[in-house]
């Protein structure tokens, strides 16, 4: 019975460790302590893009923690989403804590008050989610959201940005060059603001070099909360309703946490570039 059942694993299973390649495992213990690679901590680029939120990495973009990132978005290791996701999870943990302590709030800090935390990816490309069968963002994030809601803090994905207009390959441009390539290019779907009323956000990628990515994501749900909120209060005054005090999508936070739904809390991504670990201003 085990050899048709070892057969049929391999068609679902990496038949090797997507960090290191040893046979017959997703991920090696090795590999999994590289991902984890201590606490995940803040992380900041150089040049660090105005607008760009607190970052927070589980390991460095290298070894093998970029062997298995490159194995589960380019190679289709499906089942690496898993432990990568566990990475993630701790990023976002990481994250929600530091944002708590800095505004001296008590309990679960951004999961207060019931409101799941909105983890939000920065989409892929479209023409590299058809090259590559899957949004590998996406992926990790949904397995994220899954680990957080097991061990107590409650979360959900939430893939509401769209790219708005094609861009231009990011490999081989320098930190500016991406930025004025990202400018402008994802905009939340159709309904996705109210959505994202729903509860406080945090940005998630796989990977964080120059920050542009995330720079941009965050003006996007920025703006489409902006302009969410306004078009709830005008709806709000023209039917004569009294305007509630702590009513979130008016503007006014009312967790009893650190930020409001809608607000971007902070970002987490599972690697960051080497250098970003560098510089800790905190």
């Amino acid at each position: 019975m085990h050899g048709w059942w070892q057969d049929l694993t391999d068609l679902v299973l990496p038949t090797e460790c997507g960090g290191c390649g040893r046979p017959r495992t997703v991920l090696c213990p090795r590999c999994r302590a590289a991902l984890s690679h201590g606490a995940p901590r803040r992380v900041r680029p150089v040049p660090e893009p105005s607008g760009l939120p607190a970052v927070y990495a589980a390991a460095p973009y290298a070894d093998a923690a970029r062997a298995a990132l490159l194995a589960h978005k380019e190679r289709g290791a499906l089942a690496l989403a898993r432990p990568l996701g566990t990475a993630l999870a701790g990023a976002v943990r990481a994250g929600l804590r530091a944002t708590a302590a800095g505004a001296g709030a008590t309990g679960a800090g951004a999961g207060a008050a019931g409101r799941a935390v909105l983890l939000v990816p920065v989409p892929s490309a479209r023409r590299a989610v058809r090259a590559r069968g899957h949004d590998p963002a996406r992926r990790i994030a949904l397995a994220a959201a899954g680990g957080l809601r097991r061990s107590g803090t409650p979360a959900r994905a939430l893939a509401v940005l769209r790219q708005r207009r094609e861009v231009a390959d990011q490999s081989g441009l320098t930190s500016r060059q991406r930025l004025e390539n990202l400018a402008g290019a994802l905009e939340v779907a159709a309904g996705g603001a109210r959505l994202l009323l729903s509860g406080p956000v945090v940005l998630v990628d796989d990977v964080m070099t120059t920050g542009a990515s995330l720079t941009e994501a965050a003006r996007a749900v920025t703006t489409a909360v902006y302009t969410a909120r306004g078009r709830e209060g005008m709806r709000k005054r023209k039917s004569g309703s009294r305007r509630k005090e702590g009513n979130s999508m008016c503007g006014t936070p009312e967790m009893a946490g650190v930020h409001g739904a809608g607000d971007v809390v902070c970002a987490a991504v599972v690697a960051a570039s080497p250098g970003s670990f560098g510089i800790d201003r905190n």
